[in-house]
């Protein structure tokens, strides 16, 4: 907790700070976490604090601090991609799906930003764009596991129905003194509406044969594209994992002629083609 009457003392903070990277470094996080906290209690105005203190909060799974922290730093800096990137992770391991892609598609923005500007986002690009596709599966398993139940309830309620139905015709038979042998068709007739209902569902609920569409898939990695770009070829690839290949070797994939970062083009359509059939398909994350 941040000692309201200590003034502040950045160099005490720094100090403070180098201790707890160094037991990061070692492996013991609780330990960073004692020191990043007395960093803060140093220096409460310091975004960097928080989220060094939440990347230790991090290993030691203490999710919902991490959230509070990183939330802390975007209040002092709000572009602030790493804070973006721990915000994502934690609200991801706590099931925020929704939430964690957001934060997620933000950390990969900023992150984009700072590699297009000379910064040394480069190493976080991949890390966040696979945190990206996560998190966009994931919120696709809610949806299907929510449709699921909602099938589930409509069957149970049309099988219930016809149940209710069926009794009511072998009541009115009784009453009327009729036979075994028609009371039993009436029953064989409803037993046969409900294995033909179910029948019904189980054939919409199967899983068509799955395919990805060529024009989505990134010709250096064969997955699905995230955030096409077009090369001065016309030739659309991941941005991620076109730059990764720009960092090795700054040259076309296909001509082998020069080829820098400037040269990449966002592919705006095909990005919003690629996003609507990930949203549907969440399954090809992982293709």
């Amino acid at each position: 907790m941040v000692n309201a009457e200590q003034p502040p003392d950045p160099v005490r903070a720094l100090e403070f700070k180098e201790k707890g990277n160094k037991c990061f470094q070692a492996g013991d996080y609780q330990g960073a976490e004692g020191f990043y906290t007395q960093a803060i209690s140093h220096d409460p105005t310091n975004p960097l604090l928080y989220t060094n203190r939440a990347m230790a909060l991090l290993k030691l799974s203490h999710y919902e601090s991490v959230i509070s922290d990183s939330l802390t730093a975007l209040s002092l800096h709000p572009n602030n991609m790493k804070a973006h990137f721990q915000l994502a992770q934690a609200q991801i391991a706590l099931h925020h799906e929704k939430d964690a892609l957001e934060s997620a598609k933000k950390a990969y923005e900023l992150c984009m930003e700072e590699v297009m500007h000379g910064g040394k986002g480069a190493t976080s690009l991949g890390p966040i764009m696979e945190l990206v596709r996560r998190c966009r599966k994931e919120v696709w398993e809610g949806r299907e596991r929510e449709r699921t139940r909602t099938e589930k309830g409509l069957l149970g309620e049309l099988v219930r129905d016809l149940e209710d139905r069926r009794d009511v015709e072998v009541q009115r038979l009784e009453g009327e003194s009729a036979g075994e042998i028609q009371i039993e068709e009436v029953r064989q007739e409803y037993e046969g509406k409900i294995e033909s209902l179910r029948g019904v569902f189980h054939r919409a609920g199967e899983v068509p044969r799955r395919r990805v569409p060529d024009w989505c898939i990134d010709d250096i990695t064969f997955a699905v594209m995230d955030d096409p770009v077009v090369t001065k070829t016309g030739q659309s690839y991941d941005r991620s994992s076109i730059m990764e290949h720009l960092k090795r070797s700054p040259t076309d994939p296909l001509t082998r002629e020069p080829l820098h970062v400037s040269d990449l083009r966002p592919n705006l359509a095909l990005r919003e083609a690629c996003e609507e059939f990930l949203e549907e398909n969440g399954w090809a994350v992982d293709w």
